[in-house]
Order: C-alpha cells, then sequence, then structure tokens
C-alpha cells in the first residue's frame, strides 16, 4: 500500500513534490496501513515533460552506466549523493522508499561503452540492441548469454541498495515476458544484501502460465496495461482479476494497478491537470474490486491536493480489512450486469461479499443470501457507508447507483 508518482506527475516529479506526499502519507495515512512511496519512471532526466518522453533524453549516468538523479528535480542528489538523502528522509518519516528503473541498460551507456563496475566489460559488449522498448527509447535490452549482464543488475541494484531503496518498479518486464531479465533482476536484489520488493510491469493480460516464475522473482506483477480515470479501464479489471485472485498469497500478488483517483494530471503522461473522471460511485467500485481481489493499492493521485473524500475513502479501515485478512477471494456470479465476489476471513467466521453493477443506470438487485455465502441470521454490515443492512433472512436487496458497488461483511 503506497503512493506512486506516475498518475499525476508522469515523468516530472520533483523531490518537493515527493516529500509533501510523504508527509501527508506519514500524517494521515500510515495508521492505516499505506506505507511506500515510489518515485516513477525518468527520476535521471533532467529535461523530463509532461505528455511523453524526450527523444535522446539526456539521461544521468554515473561512469558505469547507471542513472543518477537529476539534480534539478532531487537537490539532494546532488554531487553523487544519489537517492540517498532523499531515502533517509523518508526512512524518517516511517515509510519505505521505493523508485522505478526501466529494463536493461541506457542507450547512451552503450554508445559511450562505459565499463560495467568490478569486471572488464563495457556496456556495448552487453547489450542487446534487438531488444528495445516499444514506448520508451532509453534502454537496450541486455545479453543473458553474456555474463556482464548479470554483473551490471548487479551494480545497479547494489547502488540502489546502498541509496536505502526499499521497493523497485521494474518496468517493459512482462509484455512480452522476459524471463530471464526477471530472474537477473531478481538475483541481483538477492544479491544486494537488502530485502527489496520487486515489482514488474507492465502486464497486458499476463498468462497464469508464468505463475512459479512469478513467484520465484517477484513481490507483486501487473496485470494489465496503463489503467486510467476511465470506466471502461475499471470494467475491464474485473475479468483480470477473477483469473488471479484465486492465486492471491503471501507468494506474490497480482496487480490491477495504481488508483487513478483524487488530484490527477498534474502534469502527467496522459491528459491534463484535473480531479479524477470517474464518478464517485465508479471510485467506489474500484476499490472494493482492488479490496475483495486483493490487489496491492498504490495511489496515484497527488496526496495533498485531492479532495478529503478520496483520504476518506482510501483509510476506511473497515473496507481496508478485507484486503488485510480475506481469503479464499473469488467471483462468484457474473450475470448481464451483476457481479458477485465472495472471500472468508481468516478468522474463520467473517465472511465478505461484494455486489458489483456494471449498468449503465441505477439499478435494483435481489441476491439470494445462498449467493454471497450469508446465513439467515448473519449481521449484514454495508462497509463503505458503515451501516447495518436488513434482509429477510432469505435475500438480500440492493440499490445501486450507475456502475455501483456495495462491500458486505457478514458475521454470525
Amino acid at each position: 500500500m503506497g503512493w506512486n508518482s506516475w498518475d499525476c506527475y508522469g515523468t516530472t516529479v520533483t523531490e518537493e513534490e515527493v516529500l509533501a506526499n510523504a508527509t501527508f502519507m506519514r500524517d494521515r495515512m500510515l495508521a492505516h496501513g499505506w506505507d511506500t512511496v515510489v518515485v516513477d519512471i525518468q527520476w535521471y532526466e533532467p529535461t523530463a515533460r509532461a505528455h511523453g518522453y524526450n527523444p535522446d533524453a539526456p539521461v544521468l549516468l554515473d561512469d558505469h552506466g547507471r542513472q543518477l538523479p537529476a539534480p534539478n528535480r532531487f537537490p539532494s542528489a546532488a554531487d553523487g549523493a544519489g537517492f540517498g538523502p532523499l531515502a533517509d528522509q523518508v526512512h524518517q518519516l516511517g515509510l519505505r522508499f521505493g523508485l522505478h528503473i526501466m529494463r536493461g541498460i541506457p542507450r547512451r551507456a552503450v554508445a559511450a561503452r562505459l565499463p560495467v563496475a568490478g569486471t572488464d566489460w563495457t556496456a556495448d559488449e552487453i547489450a542487446d540492441t534487438g531488444s528495445v522498448c516499444p514506448w520508451n527509447s532509453d534502454n537496450y535490452g541486455l545479453n543473458h548469454d553474456h555474463p556482464g549482464a548479470q554483473a551490471y543488475y548487479d551494480a545497479q541494484v547494489a547502488q540502489f541498495a546502498r541509496w536505502g531503496v526499499d521497493f523497485i518498479k521494474a518496468d517493459d518486464m512482462l509484455f512480452p515476458y522476459h524471463e530471464r531479465e526477471i530472474a537477473a533482476y531478481a538475483q541481483a536484489i538477492a544479491r544486494s544484501g537488502r530485502p527489496i520488493e520487486l515489482s514488474l510491469s507492465p502486464g497486458t493480460d499476463v498468462s497464469l502460465a508464468h505463475l512459479d516464475h512469478l513467484r520465484d522473482n517477484a513481490t507483486m506483477w501487473r496485470v494489465c496495461d496503463d489503467l486510467w480515470d476511465r470506466w471502461e479501464d475499471v470494467e475491464a479489471q474485473f475479468g483480470r482479476m477473477a483469473r488471479w485472485a484465486p492465486w492471491q498469497s503471501e507468494r506474490g500478488w497480482a496487480d490491477a494497478d495504481m488508483l487513478p483517483l483524487g488530484h490527477v494530471g498534474i502534469r502527467a503522461e496522459r491528459g491534463d491537470d484535473r480531479l479524477c473522471a470517474l464518478t464517485r460511485p465508479e471510485q467506489i467500485s474500484l476499490l472494493t474490486l482492488w479490496l475483495i481481489s486483493r490487489s496491492p493499492l498504490m495511489m496515484g493521485g497527488d496526496l495533498p491536493t485531492s479532495p478529503a473524500e478520496t483520504i476518506e475513502l482510501l483509510t476506511n479501515d473497515e473496507a481496508l480489512a478485507v484486503l488485510w485478512h480475506s481469503r479464499d477471494n473469488r467471483e462468484v456470479l457474473r450475470e448481464r450486469d451483476l457481479v458477485l465476489w465472495t472471500a472468508g476471513d481468516t478468522d474463520g467466521r467473517t465472511r465478505y461479499a461484494a455486489v458489483f453493477s456494471l449498468a449503465d443506470t441505477p439499478a435494483r438487485v435481489t441476491v439470494p443470501l445462498s449467493s454471497i455465502g450469508a446465513h439467515p441470521d448473519d449481521r449484514i454490515r454495508e462497509l463503505w457507508t458503515h451501516t447495518d443492512t436488513p434482509h429477510d433472512g432469505h435475500q438480500l436487496r440492493v440499490a445501486l447507483p450507475a456502475h455501483g458497488a456495495a462491500l458486505y461483511r457478514l458475521a454470525p
């Protein structure tokens, strides 16, 4: 559970903005489980801009081809300090610090034939120049038939570990599925001597056939392309998370992507400065699906300038308990516009249910209690509204707005 700079600041986030979000998280959200702050893509790009990437970006590198934070955006990184000072400040707030990195090795390092730290090899000898990201031109892939490829990742992650990085979002890993790159990056983390969580992106319909490999190498993995504040993006996640939810466990987590909630688009890749375009019912549906499917939660909006109503949703402890304490999560019905999910609680007595309407107009639905695992004498409580819900012992009648959801706790 954390904050990521992408949805609000794209490639352009600054140290001041990171610390403002970290401070807000400490003050308002840490007590509810939110504890990680992630600097997204191109923190090493001094000329970064909104709405895309600069071709031939003058990315900052050290003498061994490893990325360095741009001091014009991260002043504490001057004189080779890297992210160490910023990570220290985040840690002092009681939070974890994370960063984004692209797969492979910078093209500028290859062109300059920079040496790989601790070896006699140079960047041009270990690069796979035929392996490129289709949407970002910073890097080439690595040739993992050459031992220098692993050495480069080892040196890069060792530097991240020295800076105090706790979380790495490694991008361009899953589509197509770069099995050797993923394993090499996990190996570099293991060799770093620091416990670092590895998040893999993007994951346009990544296959369950990779489950064992993902579990062996990563903490979490995206199952979709970038998700934005559009209902069609949210609706598409129902099928994906139904496929992955039965496999969620401490061995690894399918990630439904960041929460494009609150104040987004400030200097982002997609759209202009705005509040989340999803209606409040759509926002509740999004959060309900993420919780009942046990997706990691990464808030994408700027926390200090997001509406109080957004923060209220993110700090609803009754709803968040579903994320923390549920098990056996699954979709149990999808019929026309009605979708039902159920889960149990680790206490062995409490159960949870989610009722979704995908309809474009308000709907009244009648749900047999047996369909959601409820018993005739259960107390049923709706967790977003903190209200007990009456029922007749046989059916639950639910009025939902367009694209709306209800999240229930069922208890004897």
